[in-house]
C-alpha cells in the first residue's frame, strides 16, 4: 500500500513578523500547524530566514499532532494509554 500526502505551507509576512501555516490531509483527516518568527529590529531584513524559522516551527507543531494522533489510535485499539516519544 502506498499513501501519498502533500504538506502545504503558506506564509503571511510584514516588516518584522512571519507566520507559516502548514497543513496535511492524510486519510481524510487534516492536520494544521502554525509557527511564527520575529525579526529583531537591529537585524537586517532577510525574509528567507523568517520563512525558514516560521516553517520549521509550523512543521514541528504538525509532527507533534501526527504523533498524538498515532498514540490516540493505538490507545483506542489497545484499550490503554499509549506513550510515544
Amino acid at each position: 500500500m502506498i499513501e501519498t500526502g502533500e504538506i502545504e505551507i503558506t506564509f503571511t509576512e510584514d516588516d518584522s513578523h512571519t507566520e507559516a501555516r502548514a497543513s496535511l490531509s492524510l486519510r481524510g483527516v487534516t492536520f494544521v500547524g502554525t509557527g511564527q518568527a520575529r525579526r529583531n529590529p537591529a537585524d537586517p531584513s532577510m525574509p528567507m530566514i523568517g520563512e525558514e524559522l516560521a516553517a520549521s516551527r509550523a512543521l514541528s507543531v504538525l509532527s507533534h499532532q501526527l504523533l498524538d494522533a498515532a498514540a490516540e489510535a493505538i490507545s483506542e485499539r489497545e484499550g490503554r494509554p499509549a506513550h510515544l516519544a
